[in-house]
């Protein structure tokens, strides 16, 4: 029987066991995740945490909705057991009626009436052969921009704090990018200090000789998935092509693993493009969109 949960009634220790166990489970979908990046979060609960689904609910002007938090990219159902094509339906039919507005990213494909949905790519990339098979997959001209780098070698530095990175990222693209608040910021400070404690995540980068940093990367890793979540380019970073450099160490240090790089995707067709170069597969998620509000609310985004 599934059971709706507010945020104080959820068992944290059998949820993260549930995802834990769940085939393919990213890390957007544990607690300590949830807990920073969309705090007050509810879910929808069966057979006592076979199956679970999370969801990021919020309220303004008085109207309860749900929604993809910044730095979540998607959510969905999560079951060791149950296949979750068929989880998914069953929550989806459960979802309480007071979330009359609904836009979430998750990670199964649906077809269900009252839901728009329109797919979205994420590209992965498994690590588990030799790095000398995963380099032959490389394109040719990622294989140049490596090469091109590595000449000048460049030194991967760990001494990176999060308010570094996030200042670097503001500096020199956060200004050009809409939607982000400083909410959002300080929640990814937040969990980059959550991370780096904990061992679940780290920032490296680039310095210069006088220790200016110009590039930087912030990585959640859990078992069997490395994420990266956050990158920060600067012009002379560009220059010295050390976003290729940087994902190959990645790529050297975990090759023959069962590890999957997980790119988090992105919109942006140069991006895009640089994640696809490192022969990444492309994997679809979904955006669910459902508006049952009157208007003038309807308008509500």
């Amino acid at each position: 029987m599934i059971v709706y949960h507010k945020n104080n009634e959820i068992d944290r220790e059998q949820w993260d066991n549930c995802i834990k166990n769940t085939p393919g489970a990213k890390p957007y979908a544990y607690s300590w995740y949830l807990d920073i990046m969309a705090p007050g979060w509810q879910a929808l609960v069966d057979d006592d945490y076979d199956s679970v689904f999370p969801v990021p609910g919020f309220r303004r002007f008085g109207i309860q909705y749900i929604a993809t938090p910044v730095f979540l990219q998607q959510l969905g159902a999560f079951s060791p057991d149950k296949p979750v094509s068929q989880a998914i339906m069953e929550f989806l039919d459960y979802m309480p009626d007071f979330f009359k507005f609904i836009d979430l990213c998750i990670g199964q494909e649906i077809d269900k009436a009252g839901y728009k949905v329109s797919e979205k790519i994420n590209f992965e990339l498994d690590l588990s052969k030799p790095y000398e098979t995963i380099f032959n997959n490389f394109s040719d001209h990622c294989r140049r921009n490596i090469e091109t780098s590595a000449r000048k070698s460049p030194e991967l530095v760990s001494d990176i704090t999060p308010d570094e990175i996030i200042d670097l990222f503001i500096q020199n693209k956060g200004k050009d990018i809409n939607g982000i608040k400083a909410s959002d910021f300080q929640r990814l400070r937040n969990l980059m200090n959550f991370c780096i404690i904990n061992k679940k995540g780290r920032v490296i980068g680039v310095r210069e000789p006088r220790k200016k940093l110009i590039f930087g990367i912030f990585v959640v890793e859990i078992k069997g998935n490395k994420t990266i979540l956050f990158v920060v380019n600067t012009p002379r970073s560009r220059e010295r092509r050390i976003g290729y450099f940087a994902v190959n160490e990645l790529i050297k240090n975990y090759s023959s693993t069962r590890t999957i790089i997980d790119f988090a995707g992105s919109s942006i067709p140069s991006v895009a493009s640089f994640m696809e170069s490192f022969g990444c597969m492309r994997v679809p998620f979904y955006r669910l969109y459902r508006n049952r509000l009157f208007w003038p609310a309807r308008m509500f985004k």
